[in-house]
Parts: structure tokens; sequence; C-alpha cells
């Protein structure tokens, strides 16, 4: 009986709904019983490398987090109907080598230049996944949607709408402009290249809203391929780095002012630690717009995978003769990516029903968690990737079209960016 119990269920939830609850379950148990400890992995040298993040209490925290972040996902995975056992002799591994990943991340010289530790989670785990050949059993239990999408529920008791309003209209004006303007543009790009439908409205979310981030939320709202997924994440990576060192550059020889740098950087640069460095190498009010700016974006996150989900229940629902149909309100419901409610939740609960005491209290424990998350995510993502797999099945018309769109991108927000905070 409870050989049996490890291996299945009996019943099983969708994911988006498991996320949902899960993701809710974590929130709650930070506000009423327990906050996880957060770990200290910045380093400047190797004596504090020893006796701050390898010191008996760091690590301590770190096997807290992992008890806690293992019994959430092994719940999960038995809500799911899948192997709980095989989970719990996988995940250890993948939390091992995201560890790692956070460790690299600490240190000095990776914090100057802004390099997330989700940058080095997905290093290791291509490294791996394509220098040894991992057994299936072990890429079965690698649950990157899981991971993911429960962050992205956590990323949602970020989005106070008080700091919305803070923000003022300029952010929100720009956001807006860019993201609707950027985002047709890209779909129009990757149509005419004869780029298929998953990765083209994967590469229009990633390049116009918040990168890896948005590209995840379109992914789960039409169910996508995650290799597609990798393929598109690793494009958003590769040109944030170039473009986080060289913009401030750009605009100091053009003597744009730090306001419309800042307006410039936080609508073209796709995630949100670049942004936070690019801005930080121009100036204080360049890193004030640019940080106002980029928020703005992602406040659009859950409205965008809402829209997306409704257009491509429209445009991809056929009958059995396949030819398309419009669907039901019963399909669009079954295709909305459930995992955009507990966002919205999230968000909610944070901006209107707790007091500002109790967010102040929990806010760093659960922003700790939510980084876990998309860390252990990012491991996962790796793991499962093979470039020759990859590269088998896209083209170099994908990443064209992703340069292409971007490069757009950066004309049109600079635009944008003059004629606000000009």
């Amino acid at each position: 009986m409870t050989k049996k119990f490890l291996k299945t269920t009996n019943f099983s939830i969708h994911e988006d709904w498991t996320v949902v609850i899960l993701g809710s379950l974590v929130i709650l148990i930070s506000i009423f019983f327990f906050q996880v400890p957060v770990p200290a992995f910045k380093w400047d040298n190797s004596t504090i490398l020893f006796d701050k993040v390898l010191s008996f209490d760091n690590l301590r925290a770190m096997l807290i987090q992992f008890f806690f972040i293992v019994c959430i996902g092994g719940l999960g995975t038995w809500i799911m109907g899948k192997s709980v056992k095989n989970f719990f002799i996988g995940f250890p591994v993948v939390y091992f080598l995201t560890m790692i990943a956070l460790v690299i991340a600490g240190n000095a010289t990776m914090r100057s230049f802004n390099l997330e530790a989700v940058i080095f989670s997905l290093m290791i785990g291509l490294a791996i996944s394509n220098f040894f050949k991992l057994p299936d059993w072990f890429r079965a239990t690698l649950s990157t949607e899981l991971f993911v999408k429960i962050g992205l529920v956590l990323l949602g008791t970020t989005v106070i709408f008080a700091d919305i309003l803070k923000a003022g209209s300029l952010g929100l004006i720009q956001a807006l402009v860019v993201v609707i303007s950027v985002w047709y543009f890209a779909f129009w790009l990757c149509k005419k290249l004869k780029i298929d439908n998953e990765l083209t409205m994967m590469i229009s979310s990633a390049v116009s809203i918040c990168g890896v981030s948005a590209a995840i939320a379109t992914s789960g709202a039409i169910k996508g391929d995650s290799k597609k997924l990798s393929y598109v994440i690793s494009m958003v990576l590769i040109t944030a780095i170039p473009m986080m060192i060289f913009m401030p550059y750009i605009a100091n020889y053009f003597s744009f002012s730090q306001s419309v740098t800042g307006a410039w950087i936080g609508g073209s640069i796709d995630t949100s630690g670049a942004v936070v460095a690019s801005g930080t190498l121009v100036g204080e009010e360049a890193l004030k717009i640019s940080t106002i700016v980029k928020f703005s974006q992602n406040v659009l996150l859950g409205i965008a995978a809402f829209v997306i989900s409704i257009y491509w229940s429209y445009t991809n629902h056929t009958d059995e003769s396949g030819a398309r149909v419009k669907p039901t309100l019963g399909v669009i419901w079954e295709r909305f990516p459930k995992f955009v409610l507990g966002f919205i939740g999230a968000s909610l609960l944070f901006s209107f029903l707790l007091s500002q005491e109790t967010v102040t209290v929990v806010k760093d424990g659960l922003k700790n968690l939510q980084g876990a998350w998309f860390a252990l995510a990012f491991t996962s993502i790796g793991l499962e990737t093979n470039f020759k797999d990859l590269f088998k099945h896209n083209s170099k018309s994908p990443f064209y079209a992703f340069l292409i769109a971007q490069l757009f991108n950066v004309i049109i927000t600079l635009i944008v960016a003059f004629f606000l905070f000009g």
C-alpha cells in the first residue's frame, strides 16, 4: 500500500490549479505560521565564503529551505499524480546544483556585473545535460513548469498597487505603448519568417514585456513545448548581458539625460537584474526611472497571459476534421492559465488586505523563496535541454527574428522615452 502510494495517486489535479494551491499555501504559511530563513550568499573573498556562506548557521538555513521546498514540491507531485518517490530521489540533486549557482552569483565580481543566479543555474544545467547522458527517470522528475509557476505566483506579492500609483503615469504609458507596438512588430516579423505559432507567441512576449517571465507565462498560457521555451530563454539571456553593458555607454556618448536613459534601459532590457545593473552605471535618477518602467512592464504580465490564452483558444481550436472553429467559453476557461489567478490574488492580498507591518515582516522571506523557485526552474531547464536536439528542431530564423525584434524594441523605446521623459 505504501509503495503504491509513493509511485502514483488515484487522482490528479491540473498543474495550473496545483500551482495556485501550492503558491497560496506558501504565502499563508509565511504569513500565519512559519517564515523560512533567508540564507546568505554574498561573499567578497574566501574568508567570508567560509565564515559566512558556508558557516553552520547558514548551511542550516539552506537545509531548512530545502525541507520546506521539497515538501511543497512533493505535495505538488502527489496532487498531480506523478511519482513522489522519483521526485524525492531527483530533487536533492537539482537543489544542490542550484545552491552552487547561488553561491557563484553571490561572489563580489559577479555581483558587480549584476549577473542573476538564474543565469548560472541555467549554465550549470546545460553543461551537465550536454556533456553527460542523464537517465530518463531523472529527466522525468524535473518539474520545471511547477517550479517556475510557483515562482510567478509569489511574484504577485511584489506587485503592490500603491507602488504602481507612486511610479506615476509616464512609466505606465511608456510600458503600454512599448509593449503593444513591439509585440505586434515581433509577431508580424515571425509570421513573415514562417516561424511556428508557439515560438512566435513566446518570442513576441519575451521581447516586448519582461523577458524570461513573459516567455514562461506565455508558454503556460498556450501549453507550449518546453524545448522551445528553453530556446527563447537562452536568447533572452544571451542578448541581455551585452545590452546591459553597452547601453549606458551609448547614452553617455550621445549625452542623453538620466531620465531618458533610465526609461530607455527599463523598456529595452529584458531582465530586471540587468536593468538595475545598467541603471546603476548611469546614475541614481536613471536607476529610479529604469526600475519604474521595468516594474510597469511586469505589471502587464498577468493581463498579457490572459489575453494570449483567449487569442490562442480562438486561433488554434479545431474540430475533428481539422477545421478551425470558435471555441466555447468552456474551452477558453480550460485553456486559461490558472496560475495567473494566483498571481493576481497574491497582488490583491498584499495590496489591500494585509497591513503594512505584515507585508514588511514577510516580504523578504517570500522574495527569497520566489528567487529559489525560479533558480530551481532554470537548473531544471538546463538539465532537460540538449543543444543538439534544440537546434535540430529550430532553424536560425527564430534567432534572427528575436534579434531584429529586439533592435526594433531598442529604437521604439528610445523614441518613446524622449517623447515622455525628454
